[in-house]
């Protein structure tokens, strides 16, 4: 449906927004977490007076404005690029997208902005008390950023409290508050933030660690491993609830996402969640050959996770794709309640829609009433599908298995791991015993990059298992691209790569040196 489309320019556009928000997430996580650590350490420095825990304050603080600095600059790259790589998906939904992108910046950003100044420069410049209002302020403000733009993530996955406009062929905010209170967006935004919250324990009790083992700071080490600790623990059992309150939301709103997250091709009641698995390497659609080479699952979970029902059926790709079948997930036209259509027929009745908005067209141009009212009620009638009017083949619904198989399992994998870790670490930290545990703590350093390659893979999942959808079944990545020069673009996405890296070294080096400096006013007890 698509006509003279440029392959590549779809391609380089799509990684070139992926490298700029897996660079941009490598920063914001810590950002998101280290604030509220650094909150609440002030908080202690202020209710006790003890100038230890002022020390503490500002060694981790230091570290969250350098990662703050940074981090800052990749986002700004990213939202620019909806303009200059994604016009057509600004224009087709610019109205709706772009309200919570206008609110991030006029009040969370700002808010954030105006009081990381006093956080940094008003030591002994303000009362104890206001400065640590601007410590929780900056912390508040943080995470009202990531809401406004986890927000705009969720209505892209979900779509709704918006109208379609076939007089400018844009979709309209009709809803705000349906916008923002979305089930999907509420459980994206704590399954998020929380996960930040982890990244930033699992940062500040890995660099702890490397302070005991060099027998340095080693009471920094240990109070600060405390509060990691205890804010990691509770962090990471928020974050599994929110998890399965996001799996959820995922098998109502995109089931096709669920199945490539189970690498279910074969739709059964009564569903097993997958403990571990091997998928086979070929295995593709309608094959009918095994989906996996080796398989442990829990019996029934994944009916009673997805559908809180251990019997019910749950919908592998094959099902999707030929339809026919009862849906049981929510996020259906009701006149797809007693049987859900084939991707094919999802393609017939989006070209319907796209046909009806070029007769409504015609008609308004021709003044014809009766016309008019007949196309506009084919257009809105099946206007749930009109994305797949530019799908080009049936198979193209299908997202990438593998990989969003493998990085959702690798994430949960991880999670239970942070679990253990920050239990292990609260009690051997509580009881005084940790110091010995040298094994444990080359183990808590190592831990750093795997918490960051959790919360990237999260984003995989997120982003990879709704392909090929920037919009879920309104529009496809193909037909959201700017119309632009290729060359211009891959010429951008070697510059942007080589300009995030040198930024990401950057921050690595300054953050190894201050760490190896150390609290500027502590002694090496």
């Amino acid at each position: 449906m698509v006509s003279n489309v440029d392959l590549s320019l779809i391609d380089w556009s799509r990684a070139q927004f992926a490298l700029t928000a897996i660079y941009h997430w490598i920063f914001v996580p810590l950002t998101l977490g280290l604030a509220f650590i650094v909150a609440i350490m002030e908080s202690v420095y202020v209710r006790t007076g003890n100038q230890e825990w002022k020390q503490i304050t500002k060694f981790w603080m230091t570290l969250f404005g350098i990662n703050f600095a940074i981090g800052v600059a990749t986002g700004i790259i990213l939202e620019f690029q909806f303009g200059t790589n994604w016009s057509n998906y600004s224009w087709f939904v610019g109205d709706i997208f772009g309200a919570p992108l206008a609110i991030e910046g006029i009040m969370a950003f700002f808010l954030e902005s105006t009081f990381i100044a006093v956080m940094f420069f008003g030591w002994n410049k303000v009362s104890k008390k206001f400065h640590l209002a601007a410590s929780w302020l900056t912390a508040i403000g943080a995470n009202l950023s990531a809401l406004w733009i986890l927000v705009a993530n969720a209505w892209m996955q979900y779509p709704i409290g918006m109208q379609f406009n076939p007089d400018t062929a844009r979709n309209e905010m009709v809803n705000f508050w349906s916008v923002l209170l979305s089930p999907v967006a509420i459980h994206k935004f704590f399954h998020t933030v929380s996960s930040g919250y982890v990244t930033a324990s699992v940062f500040v009790i890995g660099i702890s660690a490397w302070f005991l083992l060099k027998k340095r700071h080693t009471q920094l080490a240990k109070r600060s491993m405390m509060v990691a600790a205890i804010f990691g623990l509770a962090a990471s059992l928020f974050l599994a609830f929110t998890g399965d309150g996001s799996a959820y939301q995922v098998s109502q709103k995109q089931p096709m996402k669920l199945a490539a997250m189970e690498g279910l091709y074969q739709g059964k009641k009564g569903a097993g969640l997958v403990a571990f698995g091997i998928l086979a390497p070929g295995k593709k659609q309608g094959d009918n050959k095994d989906a996996f080479l080796v398989k442990v699952e829990f019996p029934k979970l994944l009916s009673f996770l997805g559908y809180r029902n251990p019997d019910a059926f749950v919908p592998g790709v094959d099902d999707l794709m030929k339809g026919g079948f009862n849906p049981g997930f929510d996020h259906v036209n009701p006149i797809e309640k007693e049987r859900a259509f084939s991707i094919e027929e999802k393609i017939s009745l989006g070209k319907n829609a796209v046909a009806s908005l070029a007769t409504y067209r015609e008609a308004k141009a021709a003044n014809d009433t009766a016309k008019i009212s007949t196309s506009l009620g084919a257009l809105r009638q099946n206007f749930p599908w009109f994305g797949y009017a530019y799908l080009n083949s049936p198979d193209s619904a299908i997202p990438n298995v593998l990989l969003t198989f493998y990085s959702f399992h690798l994430m949960v994998y991880l999670g239970f791991y942070f679990i253990l870790l920050f239990t292990v670490i609260l009690y051997l930290v509580h009881n005084d015993k940790l110091e010995s545990k040298r094994w444990l703590l080359r183990i808590a350093i190592w831990t750093i990059p795997f918490v960051y390659l959790a919360s990237e893979a999260g984003w995989v999942v997120a982003e990879v298992g709704r392909q090929p959808w920037v919009i879920q079944d309104l529009m496809p990545v193909m037909a959201a691209a700017s119309k632009i020069d290729a060359v211009s673009v891959i010429i951008t996405f070697w510059l942007f790569a080589t300009l995030f890296t040198v930024l990401l070294t950057a921050e690595l080096m300054i953050m190894i040196r201050q760490i190896k400096i150390g609290p500027k006013d502590g002694g090496t007890r």
